[in-house]
C-alpha cells in the first residue's frame, strides 16, 4: 500500500504529541476527491481539537483546512477533475501529504490567488461573515464590538465590517495589537487588560451600546457583553464557547432574552458556501486585498510558520 506522510497523534495534548510519521494513502469513497496538499491553515480549532478533541481512530491526521491540487475523482462527483486548484474543507485530515475530501466542501482556486492564502479563507472569513451578517444582520453606520480582535476569526471580522460601512470596535490583550489592527480597519480598540470593555464601549457609543457583539471567547465574557448591547441588539457567539454559562446564569439568561436576540454560531458553516467561494474570487482579482490571518504552508506536512 503506497504511504505518505503525515502529521498525527495517538492522545490529546500540546505540541508534543504531534508525529510526523508515514500512513497510508487515504482511500477515495463516492462524492469525494483526493487532494494533494501544498498548503495549510492552522486555526484555533485545530489547537481545541488536538488538545481535546475525539479520535475515532489513531493514529488520527488533525487539522481542518488545506490547499492543493486534486489528484483523484471518485463516482458520484461533478464539477471538479484532476488538476484543479482547490481549498478543502473537512473535521481532519489536513495536515497531511494527501487528504479525501466530500467534493462539496472544496472551492476552486481562482487565478491570482495562492494556495497559502487560498488555505486561509473558508474558516476565519466565513465564521466571521456568518456571525456578522447572516446572523447578526450587521448593516452599514451600525456599531460592533468584536473581541479577540487579534485571532484568526477577529482579523476576519475587522475587515469584513469595515467594508460594510459598520463602526468596528475590537478587544485584545496588549496595546501593540490594538495598534496593528488599526491597519486592518480598526476605529476603536480596547485593552481589556487594563481597562472594562464595558465602560469604555459605553463611552464610545454615548452609552447607546452596539448592535453587534462577536464572542469567540464565551463564559463569562458572553455574560459581562449583555451590558454593551444597543436595544436588541445581536450578541453572536461561536457554538459551544458560552452557551453553558448562558445556562447556568438564569438571571443573566433573562436579562439576555429580554434585550436582545441571541445567536450561536457554528465556526465555518456548511451551508454558507457561496460566501468562502465569492471571497476566494474577490481575492484572487485584487478587489479584496483583506489580509489574512497567520498561515502555514505544508510541503509533505513539513508544516513552518511564515513571517
Amino acid at each position: 500500500m503506497a504511504q505518505m506522510k503525515a502529521a498525527v497523534i495517538y492522545e490529546n495534548g500540546g505540541p508534543e504529541v504531534l508525529r510526523y510519521e508515514d500512513v497510508p494513502d487515504p482511500e477515495c469513497p463516492d462524492g469525494c476527491v483526493i487532494v494533494d496538499a501544498e498548503a495549510i491553515s492552522i486555526e484555533g480549532g485545530d489547537l481545541l481539537a488536538r488538545a481535546a478533541g475525539e479520535l475515532p481512530v489513531v493514529p488520527h491526521i488533525v487539522g481542518y483546512l488545506s490547499a492543493g491540487t486534486v489528484s483523484e475523482v471518485a463516482a458520484g462527483v461533478e464539477g471538479r477533475a484532476v488538476g484543479d486548484r482547490v481549498v478543502a474543507l473537512n473535521a481532519a485530515g489536513s495536515h497531511a501529504a494527501k487528504r479525501a475530501v466530500p467534493a462539496a466542501m472544496t472551492w476552486p482556486i481562482p487565478a491570482g490567488l495562492d494556495p497559502p492564502r487560498a488555505a486561509c479563507v473558508p474558516v476565519a472569513f466565513g465564521t466571521a461573515y456568518e456571525c456578522l451578517f447572516t446572523a447578526g444582520k450587521l448593516a452599514v453606520g451600525q456599531t460592533v464590538l468584536i473581541h479577540a480582535g487579534a485571532g484568526g476569526v477577529g482579523m476576519a471580522a475587522i475587515q469584513l465590517a469595515k467594508r460594510a460601512g459598520a463602526t468596528v470596535i475590537a478587544t485584545a490583550s496588549r496595546e501593540e495589537k490594538l495598534e496593528r489592527l488599526k491597519a486592518l480597519g480598526l476605529d476603536h480598540g480596547i485593552n481589556y487588560v487594563t481597562e472594562s470593555f464595558i465602560e469604555r464601549a459605553n463611552q464610545l457609543t454615548d452609552s447607546r451600546g452596539v448592535e453587534v457583539v462577536l464572542d469567540s471567547i464565551g463564559g463569562q465574557n458572553l455574560i459581562d457583553s449583555i451590558g454593551v448591547l444597543a436595544y436588541r441588539g445581536r450578541p453572536c457567539w461561536l457554538a459551544g464557547r458560552g452557551a453553558v454559562a448562558l445556562g447556568a446564569q438564569q438571571r443573566a439568561a433573562r436579562r439576555l432574552s429580554r434585550r436582545c436576540d441571541p445567536v450561536g454560531v457554528c465556526p465555518c458553516p456548511s451551508h454558507d458556501r457561496r460566501h468562502a467561494g465569492a471571497r476566494c474570487k474577490r481575492r484572487a482579482t485584487g478587489r479584496d486585498r483583506s489580509l489574512v490571518p497567520a498561515r502555514g504552508c505544508c510541503r509533505g506536512a513539513r508544516i513552518r510558520r511564515e513571517p
